[in-house]
């Protein structure tokens, strides 16, 4: 047994959309628990990757990209970061090279923060040396956050540095979930993520935002899982894109997200995916409660 005190907290990672919370967040996990795409708003949801050692547990929260919102889902959204600022112990805000000091609304919800900031300027290997430092000086005099950390999440440069940081930071306090527990969320989330993935890959414009995965049917039998999901999209002509001609763009994505899904549970998986048109669900509190969204 080790004979250090065992250490436990809440990491909440919060930024603008785009600047690779999902990416760092996998690699501080090592799974693949959040959807990485280079498409805005990707993540919808707090979705916690826990990492567990004999003596710590560090429970990651992967927020929505913060945005003023325009609907009643970016509402929800921006609940799930309010939730996840309220019960941190420490704040990863992870800008990247190519902020346009537009981060007044990040720094407006971190400023009453009575936890430690850690600010990480994340993609610094798309950046000279000389450009990472006038950002270090930016934030330095911006902020004034507890440190600094320049990162690549994408090529794991910076990562154990700040791992250990994230360490050496976190309360001494008993685990919060069982040491076997990798994430909060249940099978049939991830299931529906990783459909909503291949959608985002697959579709362009609004199509993708238009889009919500429901998993109606989720059967685990002893050599196969028999996973049957409904793709929601608000309008009828939608529902036509999302289909494609002759059904192949939604078998594409099916055979997609199937094989995702055979590497996740290592398991053979049987898909079956419909689509439904489910009128202004992001402005429907009632959908937006099914859908997840709100308590």
């Amino acid at each position: 047994m080790s004979e250090n005190p065992h250490k436990a907290g809440f990491v909440s990672i919060v930024g603008k959309p785009n600047v690779g919370k999902s990416t760092l967040m996998n690699a501080l996990v090592g799974e693949k628990l959040s959807i990485i795409t280079s498409k805005a708003q990707t993540t919808r949801h707090r979705i916690m990757g826990i990492l567990n050692g004999e003596d710590f547990q560090i429970v990651y929260s992967d927020t929505p990209g913060i945005i003023k919102p325009q609907y009643a889902l970016h509402e929800s959204m921006m609940s799930f970061v309010r939730t996840s600022l309220e019960d941190a112990d420490i704040i990863l805000f992870v800008t990247d090279i190519y902020e346009q000091h537009d981060e007044d609304d990040v720094i407006k919800r971190l400023q009453h923060a009575e936890v430690p900031i850690l600010l990480l300027i994340n993609k610094i290997d798309q950046a000279t040396e000389e450009e990472v430092n006038e950002k270090v000086a930016y934030w330095q005099e911006k902020m004034n956050p507890t440190e600094i950390h320049p990162i690549s999440a994408l090529h794991n440069f910076g990562v154990e540095q700040l791992f250990a940081r994230l360490l050496a930071l976190l309360p001494e306090h008993p685990a919060f979930y069982p040491k076997d527990e990798l994430t909060d969320k249940p099978e049939r989330f991830f299931v529906s993520e990783i459909i909503r993935e291949k959608i985002l890959l697959n579709y362009k414009k609004e199509i993708p935002y238009s889009c919500e995965v429901v998993v109606e049917e989720f059967k685990e039998e002893e050599d196969i899982i028999r996973i049957r999901a409904e793709i929601s999209v608000e309008r009828k002509s939608q529902k036509g894109i999302v289909i494609g001609h002759k059904g192949e763009a939604l078998k594409k994505v099916g055979t997609q997200a199937r094989l995702d899904m055979e590497q996740f549970f290592q398991k053979k998986i049987f898909l079956d995916l419909y689509v439904r048109v489910n009128e202004n669900w992001r402005t429907d509190q009632k959908l937006l409660r099914r859908f997840g969204y709100s308590e």
